[in-house]
């Protein structure tokens, strides 16, 4: 084969070698997200109470009301966190590795498990983060989102996870605005109900 013949042959075969590689090659990950990501699951199956620590408006709608969050499913790649407020269990945080990062996303259901108008927003790690603490800028869907919906203050907000041995925290933070829950890994407690929207 001369040597044009063998160039015009390998340049023909790139395509298909890129697709295989792809399918074959696993998503990439830093240690320290996967090391926060496997923190988590290991509490997969078991539910805690929290209690918010910090909350800079005042009556906010999460005063006074029981807070749980149960880690109900965990995959390799994902994990699904129901987030009951009270009697309303139409939240559940996703985090997802997606090949450069980590993703967090609020699935936001309905009683009758459709979707609200406000759900899927959230945003993604833009730097390697901590094992026991990642952050999640908002993303532009989730910009887009709060701008059509008339809040275009969220527009700014970054949504904080930290994990430690005896504590898990929830925070959202933006200029102005900070609110905190921690949940007490120390004491399991009972299991929830299904989260609205999953079986």
């Amino acid at each position: 084969m001369t040597i044009k013949k063998y160039m015009i042959a390998a340049i023909a075969s790139l395509p298909l070698a890129a697709t295989l590689i792809a399918a074959e090659a696993p998503l990439v990950s830093i240690k320290s997200q996967d090391d926060f990501f496997n923190h988590i699951s290991k509490h997969c199956g078991k539910s805690y109470e929290g209690k918010v620590t910090v909350d800079n408006v005042a009556g906010g709608s999460f005063a006074n009301k029981k807070l749980i969050m149960h880690v109900r499913k965990c995959t390799d790649s994902q994990l699904q966190i129901p987030f009951h407020v009270g009697d309303d269990s139409s939240r559940t945080w996703i985090i997802t590795k997606t090949g450069s990062g980590l993703s967090l996303k609020h699935d936001h259901r309905k009683k009758d498990g459709s979707f609200d108008k406000s759900t899927m927003y959230g945003g993604h790690t833009n730097d390697a983060g901590w094992a026991e603490m990642q952050s999640f800028p908002a993303d532009q869907y989730s910009k887009e989102l709060f701008v059509a919906q008339g809040i275009p203050q969220s527009v700014g907000n970054t949504w904080q996870m930290y994990i430690y041995p005896e504590k898990f925290t929830y925070r959202l933070i933006r200029q102005g605005r900070e609110f905190r829950v921690d949940f007490d890994l120390t004491k399991p407690i009972s299991t929830p109900i299904t989260p609205w929207g999953y079986e």
